[in-house]
């Protein structure tokens, strides 16, 4: 179902019909850089990289008006640079460019054939809250619009090889749980429907994989969500100031996070087995940062609780609001800030999703690089 009553559902569309404009004026035949023959001109099996997600793939700049409101965004979740997130990264180790936010499309080919970044901070897999945020189904709704403008430009067999020879990278969920664990006043506790409301969005989830599937998207990459129950976020909340104790991780908001991990993954094996000729990989973010926040010295951290940048215990009260609250050293601590990850964190996730090290099997069944590698 598409929710047309978003704000931000309204603006994309009208953005994709000006993006349309734009590269009918200044595209021309020898822009392709596809062959006439239905196949792709690379020598990788990995052409592009389309991304859909919340902060954990956009800094928040992913939006029509980011030029006018850069300097009043609150919402720095990755140094204030997309290219220190994760996905980011592994485009890189595959030989790819950046891939740009959807919003700064300037009607290029050479950057739509490369990828598109839909994704939005805060963006949920459920509807939102909040109509300046995004959902699910509404980055959905761009990549299919982004599929159908491949093939008006590139004619269908061009655009189906490109497709079939691109990577869809899916990272959500984490939002949800935060909006249903800490900011829903009808959760009075985290296990209030808390299995079925997992359950629902690995649903969603599945439902998604399977429409990218029908448009000929064969190569499909699905992050789990990181312990939330360690976030400086969580424990801040769960600090009990009368006494002076700090807590430890939320055993409870992890079990939640696991049920959803858990049964994504499960999924994904069957629909491994349904979908002829998919690769679908779930990639286990969860079981990597439990090893930093655990042995956090073992890979060069030396606070694996407190956020880099903001206020209050654990750095989780207010989140990070300016560059300038942020600690001196970022690549020293596990937590950027509220919810999200430093660079160094994501460096070694990167790491090890592309080739098992220095964790091995957080991505399953292969590693990036046994996908970019592959035929489809």
């Amino acid at each position: 179902m598409w929710f047309l009553g978003s704000k931000s559902w309204v603006l994309g569309s009208i953005f994709y019909v000006g993006l349309l404009l734009k590269m009918n004026l200044c595209m021309g035949n020898d822009e392709l850089f596809v062959s006439t023959n239905g196949t792709s001109g690379w020598p990788s099996s990995v052409t592009s990289m389309y991304i859909l997600g919340d902060s954990s793939v956009d800094c928040g700049d992913n939006t029509p008006f980011y030029p006018i409101l850069h300097q009043n965004l609150s919402l720095n979740p990755c140094n204030g640079s997309d290219q220190t997130l994760l996905p980011q990264l592994l485009a890189k180790k595959m030989g790819l460019q950046y891939v740009k936010p959807f919003y700064s499309q300037n009607g290029s080919m050479e950057d739509l054939l490369n990828g598109v970044n839909f994704g939005a901070a805060q963006a949920t897999i459920m509807y939102p809250k909040s109509g300046s945020y995004q959902s699910l189904n509404q980055q959905l709704r761009q990549a299919f619009e982004t599929i159908q403008l491949l093939q008006l430009q590139l004619g269908q067999d061009t655009a189906k090889s490109l497709i079939e020879s691109s990577l869809f990278y899916l990272s959500f969920g984490k939002d949800d749980l935060i909006n249903y664990l800490v900011d829903d006043e009808s959760a009075t506790s985290p296990g209030y429907n808390g299995l079925h409301f997992t359950h629902i969005l690995v649903d969603q989830m599945i439902n998604v994989i399977q429409n990218l599937y029908d448009a000929n998207v064969r190569k499909i990459v699905c992050m789990g969500i990181l312990p939330l129950g360690c976030s400086p976020r969580v424990m801040s909340i769960r600090y009990n100031s009368s006494i002076g104790y700090k807590l430890g991780c939320e055993n409870d908001v992890n079990f939640l996070v696991l049920e959803y991990n858990t049964r994504l993954e499960q999924r994904i094996v069957d629909l491994n087995i349904k979908m002829r000729g998919a690769q679908v990989i779930f990639c286990d973010t969860y079981r990597a940062m439990m090893e930093f926040i655990f042995h956090p010295q073992a890979y060069g951290f030396e606070d694996a609780k407190n956020a880099c940048c903001g206020t209050g215990e654990y750095g989780g009260t207010k989140g990070c609001l300016s560059p300038d609250m942020a600690c001196p050293r970022a690549s020293s601590h596990v937590w950027w800030d509220l919810y999200n990850p430093t660079e160094a964190v994501n460096i070694l996730l990167a790491n090890s999703a592309w080739s098992g090290d220095p964790l091995p099997s957080i991505c399953r069944p292969i590693t990036f690089k046994a996908l970019e590698s592959s035929s489809y």
